[in-house]
């Protein structure tokens, strides 16, 4: 399977079975076991990275790209921080919610910005760029240039959470341990920690802060790095 149908796959996944699945688990409502452990683990990973940007102190001085933004959990709560955000997600359906989302919470549709778009093709320039939950559905080769691509846009920072590839998660992994149920989402790839901060020290950033949630089904780490 090569990259470009990685690419197809998750974006037809979310567009179809997988944004009825996800739509649930990001929101509010009732959902079986497993997928409320995912939805409290990601919203942990949400909370870890919010809570570092509020440390910070200057949150509504940022611009920032939230790029695999879902359903806008982590835009919309930044941007009633004051923070500029640009919100972008491959599926069409995601983005389509968020938006929603982001009018009933914060009464208008100009900030976040919204976008369908793939990480590729993301453009301009930001203080801080964050893409959480989004490299687990890439092999490592094509995390590697996403990285790089993300690096790019990034004036500040970046901040990315991923599945660490360790030999208890290895163990672990397969499609139906990380996401069980009759439909399963795509291939879930874990990704070594060395090999992350290899790629963002290659273009020029070096760690800063690091986070790890673990719940029974969702295993997250978080880097936030800054250029040197």
């Amino acid at each position: 399977m090569n990259v470009a149908d990685d690419k197809t796959i998750v974006r037809e996944y979310f567009n179809s079975t997988g944004f009825d699945r996800w739509k649930r688990i990001y929101g509010d409502g009732e959902v079986n076991k497993v997928q409320l452990d995912i939805r409290n683990g990601h919203q942990q990973t949400v909370d870890s990275v919010i809570g570092w940007l509020k440390d910070d102190g200057n949150l509504a001085e940022l611009s920032i790209c939230d790029a695999g933004c879902g359903v806008g959990s982590l835009s919309i709560p930044l941007a009633t921080e004051g923070a500029k955000l640009y919100a972008s997600d491959i599926s069409e359906k995601m983005v389509e919610e968020g938006k929603q989302r982001a009018l009933e919470t914060l009464g208008n549709t100009e900030n976040p910005t919204f976008a369908v778009q793939d990480l590729e093709s993301l453009s301009g320039s930001y203080h801080t760029v964050i893409c959480l939950d989004v490299l687990i559905h890439y092999p490592q080769e094509k995390a590697d240039e996403m990285i790089s691509h993300l690096c790019s846009l990034a004036q500040s920072r970046i901040i990315l959470s991923f599945a660490p590839k360790t030999c208890a998660l290895a163990l672990l992994k397969k499609i139906g341990s990380f996401f069980p149920g009759p439909s399963k989402t795509t291939r879930a790839y874990l990704h070594r920690e060395a090999d992350v901060i290899k790629i963002l020290e290659s273009n020029g950033f070096a760690i800063q802060r690091k986070a790890f949630t673990k719940t029974r089904f969702y295993f997250s780490r978080i880097l936030e790095a800054t250029r040197t």
